[in-house]
């Protein structure tokens, strides 16, 4: 194993005695004055009820209350002489600073007390880049059933893509510890509902210092802690698919009409006064969802439609014909907190959160054999241990330590000797239908990831102007990965294909025992390996009266913990030359890769009610592991552009971002934001094409492809007495030379031509808009959520004959068709006893049945349709379907109009 190098050693060793602001706390600042004299009335005391937090007015009339979790709060101002301030329901969000402007009356009669509100919607005075923060009454109020449906609702987010980056450019966070799925760069590991976050903070700008391992986003969710009193709920809700596209979305109207089922379990209180709290939040979905397929076949039916004559066909369906869902799922989560006050300057947290989903996807080959798809697994559990102390009013720091356990699969059993599995003769059996006839999904993928974090942040306010941040995380990981297809123990003996007919008349292939292989085969890609990193930074947030200034600095260190051949035109050393030895690989351990970026952000205030801001940052980004580790054996075998290979010298994705913006409070309680960014993005991953010495060529991860994104934001809300109003806007400009790492490389092995100029990416939808209207009194209130996405690009091709296909076409040359649609939630509560009410909640999904178009046939621009040629109809041998059914594929559409109803018990 590498050591970290001596002068990065050092480095830490600096940085941990300066030492990071917690990435779960916010702050409340302002100025406290006499409002007939405006003078500021040093010494008043100040803090937040039922809390120990508090400080006391300065000489020139400023406070600041730093470490506060996020939440909603009473601010109590007293001073004798005067009457007792308190400002209700200010809200305190993550990395935030509060500000207050109190204003005291001179009391006329001794315990004189005067409230009011704190303002619902402000100008963001320390908002230096694009962060948009949802508090938990926003996310129990807006149509939504998780929390990616609201970061998908932000500004700057445009179908999973933040500002324009590849998917896999964001960073997701668990009260400030990172839970990102590095494998294979596919989002989080751990999944929160929405009510167990008290803040989710979505950051699509130029972040601060204290985030890292994203390029385009991050995306921080804070849980709730318990109460001093027992609160809890329980519910069941099912839904339903009333839909006038029956034909399109078949099975919907047979069978169950409640497709989906949740169930919901919350509760939390004190265990020890306000000493030991808990909050426990269970919940389990079983969703059959809107795709189905029709069990025509089972797994080892027998078909064969080579032969020209209809006569000559061979048909087995021994199926039921039943319907059967093809992109349901079943998904368990918990989350349970212990929280701890040990004094009123130490507190603990012990979480513990479970994730257990299973999934399908829908494959409209396999629309008449169900049974033979393959499902996806998942399995997380995630322990942290948060210990926050308070050194003085001035500064506090955070010790936290985490272990993520997750588990991905992809497989039909988990067994790969599992006796259910069939001869592949069943399988080829669909070539000339468009549809698998039978057999099964052989491809037997599991991986398993274990991470061990170390995370210690300090935050010292130096004085009113100047708040020193500091910190480091040490991360471990320990990746199993055994992916197989799966094979017949027969295969390449005579016995392979041997068939008989059992006593039924069935055909029955006898020779068929499943296995796997080693490593050393094509067919395998088993090992296990244990990178690791450490990040550290330090960052000043300088806060003057008109003027908000973020500097910082972040390093970051990645040691894969592995070896690499030199020499990749012969990487096994399977070619041999004993004339010369130079041709052969050496394993030398492969070499750690540091950054150091920097960042800014300056935030100048105009007036009372607007804030400009200007951004600048470096962000970096290590590839997916998959890049650096695939193919750990590396094999080859004799066909061209057949294999790809991971590369553990792999550089950091870098993207440099610039960001400028503008917050205005144009009436009261009506704020809008604009910002413009733009973004160059290099040394993304890609793939390049290494020859052998014995020319066959393969494709190794590399660091060479490059996109830019610009673009403009605009952010509206507001929030008047019982109305509130919410207003997403992107317009956005993506370019690239490659949609993902190996676009280039299927290019190659499909004989066209490289893309040579920056094309518009897949996801470069020019249009992206949400606007929420809402209505919300104690008992009652309803929600309702416009999109409009104006369509992302697709590949046109002309067909075969048309002069058009000698021509090369790039990729993404025409835009699929606008979507809109509406969602809406509504609810009501009738109190039957004491603190005990019934709740009743209606969400209503694609309120409008729209059928919009999440792809379409590359042909003709549109989904459902197909230009059909007469080969194509000659090619169709089948005697229950035509050839249209190949063409109308329901996923094309996103789903139809889904209306769910849920009841339960709230106390």
């Amino acid at each position: 194993m590498k050591r970290m190098p001596v002068f990065l050693t050092l480095l830490f060793l600096l940085l941990l005695p300066a030492l990071v602001f917690s990435q779960t706390t916010g702050k409340v600042a302002g100025i406290i004055i006499d409002d007939n004299t405006k003078e500021p009335l040093a010494g008043a005391n100040i803090y937040l009820e039922q809390t120990s937090l508090g400080a006391a007015v300065d000489v020139d009339g400023s406070f600041f209350i730093i470490n506060v979790p996020p939440g909603n709060y009473m601010l109590v101002v007293e001073m004798l002489g005067y009457e007792t301030l308190k400002i209700e329901n200010l809200r305190v969000s993550v990395n935030r600073t509060t500000t207050v402007e109190g204003k005291m009356k001179q009391a006329i009669m001794e315990g004189d007390v005067i409230v009011v509100q704190a303002d619902r919607v402000e100008a963001r005075k320390d908002q230096t880049g694009s962060i948009q923060t949802v508090s938990s009454d926003v996310l129990e109020a807006l149509p939504v059933e998780n929390i990616s449906q609201v970061v998908a609702m932000q500004a700057g987010v445009v179908n999973g893509h933040f500002r324009g980056g590849r998917s896999n450019e964001v960073s997701y966070l668990v009260d400030g510890m990172q839970v990102d799925e590095v494998f294979g760069g596919g989002g989080r590991t751990v999944d929160l509902e929405t009510e167990t976050v008290e803040d989710l903070e979505v950051l699509t700008g130029t972040f601060n210092a204290e985030y890292g391992r994203a390029m385009s986003g991050v995306v921080n969710a804070v849980t709730k802690d318990g109460g001093i009193d027992f609160e809890g709920s329980v519910s069941f809700g099912g839904a339903a698919y009333p839909t006038s596209h029956n034909n399109i979305f078949f099975g919907l109207d047979k069978g169950d009409y409640i497709r989906n089922k949740d169930y919901k379990i919350n509760l939390s209180g004190p265990i020890w006064r306000d000493k030991v709290t808990f909050f426990t939040n269970y919940r389990y979905q079983d969703n059959l969802n809107h795709l189905s397929g029709i069990r025509r076949y089972n797994v080892d039916d027998y078909s064969n439609y080579e032969s020209e004559e209809p006569a000559l066909w061979f048909t087995e369906d021994y199926g039921d014909s039943s319907y059967v869902s093809m992109n349901g799922s079943r998904n368990t989560s918990f989350l349970g907190k212990l929280s701890f006050k040990f004094t009123n300057h130490i507190r603990a947290s012990l979480l513990y959160t479970y994730n257990d989903d299973n999934w399908e996807g829908y494959s409209h080959s396999f629309k008449y054999n169900p049974d033979g798809l393959a499902s996806a697994y998942r399995t997380t559990d995630m322990v942290t241990f948060s210990l926050n102390h308070a050194l003085s009013n001035k500064a506090f720091y955070e010790v936290k330590l985490s272990r993520v356990d997750n588990y991905n699969g992809s497989y039909l059993y988990k067994d790969p000797q599992d006796s259910r599995y069939v001869h592949d003769a069943y399988l080829r059996s669909g070539e000339d239908v468009g549809f698998v006839t039978g057999g099964q999904n052989k491809g037997h993928s599991e991986q398993t990831m274990i991470d061990l974090n170390a995370k210690f942040d300090i935050n010292w306010q130096i004085n009113n102007n100047h708040s020193l941040k500091t910190g480091f995380l040490y991360t471990t990981h320990d990746l199993e990965n055994h992916y197989s297809d799966i094979r017949n123990l027969y295969y390449g003996t005579d016995f392979e294909g041997y068939v008989e007919l059992d006593s039924t008349g069935k055909v029955v292939f006898p020779f068929y025992e499943p296995v796997t292989l080693p490593d050393s085969s094509r067919y395998s890609d088993i090992y296990n390996v244990k990178p690791y990193e450490f990040s550290a930074y330090m960052q000043d947030k300088m806060e003057f009266d008109e003027m908000v200034i973020n500097f910082g600095l972040r390093f970051d260190y990645f040691n894969p913990n592995t070896v690499y051949p030199t020499n990749r035109r012969n990487p096994a050393n399977k070619l041999e030359f004993a004339d010369s030895l130079n041709r052969n690989s050496t394993y030398p351990e492969a070499d750690a890769q540091y950054q150091i970026s920097p960042r800014l952000g300056m935030a100048y205030q105009l007036g009372q009610r607007a804030v400009l801001h200007f951004s600048y940052g470096h962000f970096f980004q290590t590839p997916p592991m998959y890049a650096m580790y695939q193919n750990h054996s590396y094999w080859l075998g004799a066909d061209d552009f057949a294999v790809t290979m991971g590369n553990p010298n792999l550089k950091a994705q870098k993207t440099v971002q610039y960001e400028i913006g503008l917050s205005q409070e144009l009436i009261e309680n009506l704020n809008l934001g604009v910002s413009l960014f733009y973004r160059d993005i290099y040394d993304l991953l890609s793939t390049k094409i290494i020859s052998t010495y014995n020319q066959v060529e393969y494709g190794l991860y590399t660091n060479k492809d490059y996109g830019n994104a610009k673009g403009l934001e605009i952010k509206g809300e507001f929030r008047q007495g019982a109305v509130a109003s919410y207003l997403n806007y992107t317009l956005q400009y993506t370019r690239g030379n490659a949609d993902n790492p190996v676009q280039n490389f299927d290019r190659a092995g499909a004989n066209a031509d490289p893309v040579n100029k920056l094309i518009p990416m897949s996801w470069d939808q020019r249009h992206t808009l949400n606007l929420t209207l809402g209505y919300y009194k104690e008992n009652y209130g309803v929600t309702a959520t416009g999109y409009y996405n104006s369509g992302t690009p697709y590949t046109w091709s002309p067909l075969s004959s048309s002069p058009l296909a000698l021509i090369n076409i790039s990729p993404n040359n025409d835009y699929i068709p606008s979507k809109i649609s509406v969602d809406l939630a509504a609810y009501y509560h009738l109190k039957i006893w004491q603190d005990m009410q019934l709740s009743f909640d209606l969400s209503v999904y694609n309120l409008l049945d729209e059928l919009n178009e999440e792809w379409v046939n590359g042909r003709t621009g549109r989904a459902y349709s197909d230009i059909i040629e007469d080969s194509d109809l000659d090619r169709h041998r089948q005697d229950f379907n035509d050839y249209e059914d190949r063409v109308h594929n329901p996923a094309m559409y996103s789903a139809p109009r889904q209306v769910k109803l849920t009841m339960g018990i709230e106390f």
